[in-house]
């Protein structure tokens, strides 16, 4: 079920990654569960045809193309990245972004101190 949604509501984001059934399917899964095990309170919700993660506000999307699986940190470029995750969307002044292409290992750790440091800057931005 996604959190944050009616329960009759289908999980698009189950969906989603079924009907990809290849690698990106199996990577979108392992970022999600990797996201969830970093913040349980984390919403998943399923906005402008991608998944959303959110807590105060959006962390994340995950759009999935041809060749990699995309995380859309939506506040990335305030975010701190001493690991160097970001590697896409690196120009803009608001949104920073991780490409993770095919047969690429992700930094569970860095990944999950991404999206705590995301959800604390929603927090506080919400406190403002």
């Amino acid at each position: 079920m996604i959190r944050g949604t009616r329960a009759n509501r289908p999980n698009q984001l189950d969906k989603r990654i079924a009907e990809l059934g290849d690698w990106r399917g199996e990577t979108l899964a392992e970022l999600r569960e990797l996201i969830r095990a970093a913040d349980p309170g984390i919403l998943e919700e399923w906005k402008w045809g991608v998944p959303v993660l959110s807590k105060d506000g959006i962390i994340c999307t995950g759009e999935v193309y041809k060749k990699a699986v995309k995380l859309t940190f939506a506040k990335g470029a305030s975010l701190d990245d001493p690991k160097g995750l970001f590697n896409a969307s690196l120009d803009g002044n608001v949104r920073r972004a991780i490409d993770v292409p095919e047969g690429a290992a992700i930094d569970a750790g860095a990944l999950q101190d991404l999206v705590r440091a995301a959800a604390t800057a929603n927090a506080a931005a919400r406190k403002r």
